[in-house]
């Protein structure tokens, strides 16, 4: 009531400011979609150019954000990763990643802690670093990323088998190196810290974490199966509140987060008679959309383009030494005795792409001020940049030469292919 004794409207100027955040917003939203729209005609990962749109106008750039806050960045790229966790377990689900699990729990395992302690070493030589500073930056490199390789396998057709593998793997090997990274930071500042601390931290987190997700998604899975009634907006309420509590009650038991989250999204995406189920996938895959645009906008903010140029060089032969050396290897190990053959297990490789994950897990060393730190984080970003370029424009064409490319399949009669012309009597 305008006028009313005791009440106060805002001032236009508050107005209009508020205007201009959610302008701003909408506007970088767009242009995240945008983005997303062109990286797929160019066959490139998205997470460039959002990386890119984050440089360009951030503090180095044009200036329109002043933003260094890794604190704020790790804890967007949490939540953001989190998200994208979530919705790949969802549309996976335990059934179809059954048949695979034994080789993408192998890739994740084994091939994350093969690819950590091979570009360690290499981190070290090359960069004339200590053991522990390279294992540490061999263990920021050594994820693919779930955003990264999900997309990937939206637009490359690979046999069913490989790409499971892939989608299980990167949804699994995030605890995996978010683990080996806080213990190498532990090893660095804590001369005590010793083997058994590190192999009783790497076992609670995962045990926990484990628990956590099993415990959450079938109570979440139980609970969706009673909202039969209820409408669908309420239940795509309650599936993000179940990945909220999977990641939370994973974290604070002192488990791993990431693993209980993905967990959690297995079991709803597999759950039967599980009702909403298509509107589900369409909620999460658009709400993971955004957290990938927001995580990797966040991430391209906290990079000063300037600083790039010193570690050119050094970031180049780290990211060729982790594609051409670290990761192929690592993953040729970890599949042995899992039924693939040699052309597969080239390929898979090859499409462990770097991504958002890496760049998220290099802010931590900042955040523990941890010497040399920020030289990490331009390191790291410089390597995944290259990374990506390199692995994810050329693995269609990989999987071509190798064939191992599926063919889309033919359009359904009736649906997509034009109506046959009538031929009007005469």
């Amino acid at each position: 009531m305008v006028g009313a004794p005791g009440l106060r409207l805002p001032s236009s100027e508050t107005v209009t400011a508020d205007a201009k955040l959610i302008l701003i917003a909408g506007a970088l939203l767009a242009a995240g979609v945008a983005a997303s729209a062109v990286a797929s005609r160019l066959r490139l990962p998205a997470l460039v150019l959002f990386l890119g749109l984050g440089m360009a106008i951030g503090t180095d750039g044009l200036g329109w954000i002043d933003f260094n806050d890794y604190s704020l960045a790790r804890l967007v790229g949490t939540i953001a990763l989190a998200v994208i966790l979530f919705e790949g377990g969802l549309q996976t689900g335990f059934a179809k990643l059954r048949p695979v699990l034994g080789s993408a729990v192998s890739l994740a395992f084994i091939g994350t802690a093969g690819t950590a302690l091979i570009a360690g070493l290499a981190a070290a030589a090359l960069l004339h670093l200590s053991l522990a500073e390279g294992l540490l930056l061999g263990a920021i490199l050594s994820p693919t990323d779930g955003a990264a390789v999900f997309s990937l396998l939206r637009g490359v057709k690979l046999p069913r088998r490989l790409a499971l593998t892939l989608e299980g793997e990167a949804g699994l090997n995030d605890p995996v190196a978010v683990m080996l990274v806080l213990v190498m930071i532990n090893v660095i500042q804590s001369p005590g810290y010793g083997v058994l601390d590190a192999g009783w931290f790497l076992v609670h987190e995962l045990l926990v974490g484990a628990v956590a997700g099993l415990l959450v998604g079938a109570i979440a899975a139980a609970a969706l199966r009673r909202m039969i009634d209820a409408p669908a907006g309420l239940a795509m309420v309650a599936t993000f509140a179940a990945a909220a509590l999977a990641f939370g009650v994973g974290g604070t038991t002192g488990g791993s987060g990431f693993l209980a989250v993905y967990i959690a999204g297995l079991i709803l995406g597999g759950a039967r008679r599980q009702p909403h189920h298509a509107a589900m996938l369409a909620f999460h895959e658009g709400l993971a959309g955004v957290a990938e645009i927001g995580m990797f906008f966040a991430l391209g903010l906290l990079v000063f383009p300037s600083q790039l140029g010193g570690v050119f060089v050094r970031g180049t032969l780290l990211a060729l030494a982790v594609a051409l050396v670290a990761r192929p290897l690592a993953a040729w190990v970890a599949t042995i005795g899992h039924g693939f053959n040699g052309r597969e297990r080239l390929l898979l490789g090859w499409a462990g792409l770097r991504g958002g994950v890496p760049v998220v897990l290099a802010t931590l060393p900042v955040i523990d001020h941890v010497g040399g730190s920020l030289e990490f984080f331009n390191l790291v970003f410089f390597a995944v940049l290259v990374s990506t370029l390199l692995q994810g424009a050329t693995v269609q064409s990989l999987a071509a030469r190798l064939g191992l490319s599926r063919p889309p399949r033919p359009p359904a009669p009736g649906r997509t292919s034009p109506p046959a012309r009538r031929v009007p009597r005469r």
